[in-house]
């Protein structure tokens, strides 16, 4: 909900502090890890963890380096927030060597088909989250759920009829957030068995936005807009077929997908699933850089100190233009009969005309999905505990300096202003 009113971001809650300031004496004493940043000694803690040296394509090394640096000198993260961040680097590169353990002892994970996924491809904050919901109500897709994306590797002992793991973790998880700052689940409501973005998927590659959105590591961020990332989406497509696996789900479903992160990569996307078919979502600009900054702020200053919700706004405005012309750029490699175009105020207005839309794009017969689609936009609102404020002068932003920056984009794909009414995500 976009208000003028609001002039200064929202703060973590005393929960993070308190936490600091254990960790503080906590790592002081020895008693915990002095947080280290060192990339080799991350990956021989991770190797000693799984009982394997092999993480598989190595790729993986070159942003996790620049990353690491970047995380090093920028991000300027207190003693609780590096820790947190060294801890995360160490179960990323765990879930990889996980991942070539499961790879070699089930070849026919790999084996299993990709066949004419659904991308929902949109700048953060511009309605994808709604689509992808009502699509994954639909059981002839198959889809990620929240606790996927975070730890996508299933633990060593998992079995297709026993208990997860990883959803237990997801509640925690869960939990903490919530502790840390209660705003991020008024921004994205969500729950472990939810359907999901990829978003672990890259993050297992230490590639994309995710990392941007969760700390100050605009060196980083920079670097990889200019790399390929085909790789990454390599190995995105290996752990969906993990996923898919681990689910029993059957491989001739459809996947159906969406990440922000696709925006700046078309180009990898396509290089990876060339059978793809996508729909764009579209969105007042004003209402995507504010909400999309706000999203950023209410992680990075749970972990930092120094965060600058000033500097927070310059960014994701920057970031959202460049989406905006990634997406532009590689629309040019998609057939007009691949790709649909949806706008947010459109689905606001009236969700089922949308849908119908985005079902005769896919060929197929919507009436069987609408019951569950109801379910779904009924129980919707029981998730949603609280509506996600945010301003653009709370980021020293303007309306007249948004405009000036992606005017041509609401031109070009007749993205019209949204009313001061607060929005469904």
């Amino acid at each position: 909900m976009l208000d003028k009113t609001i002039k200064e971001p929202p703060q973590r809650t005393r929960f993070v502090d308190i936490v600091q300031r254990v960790a503080r004496l906590a790592i002081t004493t020895e008693l915990m890890q002095r947080p280290t940043f060192d990339k080799q000694t991350l990956m021989d803690r991770a190797a000693q963890a799984a009982g394997s040296d092999d993480f598989g394509d190595p790729w993986f090394e070159k942003p996790l380096a620049v990353l690491l640096q970047s995380i090093e000198k920028e991000a300027h993260l207190h003693e609780a927030g590096a820790w947190v961040a060294m801890k995360q680097c160490e179960k990323v590169l765990v879930d990889r060597l996980r991942a070539q353990q499961w790879f070699a002892r089930h070849p026919e994970i790999l084996a299993r088909p990709l066949r004419h996924p659904v991308f929902i491809v949109g700048p953060m904050r511009s309605g994808t989250t709604r689509l992808h919901r009502l699509l994954s109500a639909d059981s002839r897709f198959d889809y990620m759920r929240s606790f996927e994306t975070i730890t996508p590797v299933p633990y060593p002992d998992f079995t297709h009829r026993g208990h997860d793991r990883r959803i237990t973790l997801a509640r925690r998880a869960r939990k903490v957030a919530n502790l840390a700052n209660p705003h991020t689940l008024a921004i994205h409501p969500t729950g472990p068995m939810q359907p999901e973005e990829e978003l672990g998927l890259f993050v297992n590659s230490f590639w994309g936005m995710k990392h941007e959105a969760q700390w100050h590591v605009p060196g980083y961020g920079r670097w990889c807009e200019d790399q390929d990332a085909t790789p990454a989406y390599e190995q995105m497509a290996r752990l969906l077929r993990l996923i898919g696996w681990s689910q029993q789900a059957s491989s001739l479903k459809p996947w159906v997908l969406k990440t922000p992160q696709h925006m700046l990569d078309l180009d990898a996307l396509l290089n990876v699933y060339p059978d793809a078919r996508f729909i764009f979502t579209h969105r007042d600009p004003l209402r995507v850089v504010a909400s999309s900054a706000s999203l950023a702020w209410n992680q990075t200053c749970i972990y930092s100190d120094h965060a600058d919700p000033h500097e927070v706004g310059r960014e994701w405005l920057r970031k959202t233009r460049l989406q905006i012309d990634r997406m532009q750029q590689g629309r040019k490699r998609i057939a007009q009969s691949r790709m649909i175009d949806v706008h947010y105020e459109a689905v606001d207005a009236d969700w089922r005309a949308e849908m119908r839309r985005i079902y005769d794009f896919l060929d197929l017969d919507i009436d069987r999905a609408w019951p569950a689609m109801e379910s779904y936009h009924e129980s919707a609102d029981a998730l949603k505990r609280q509506p996600h404020k945010y301003s653009l002068a709370e980021f020293g932003l303007s309306e007249d300096v948004v405009l000036g920056q992606l005017g041509d984009y609401m031109d070009r794909f007749d993205v019209a202003q949204e009313p001061r009414a607060a929005a469904r995500l």
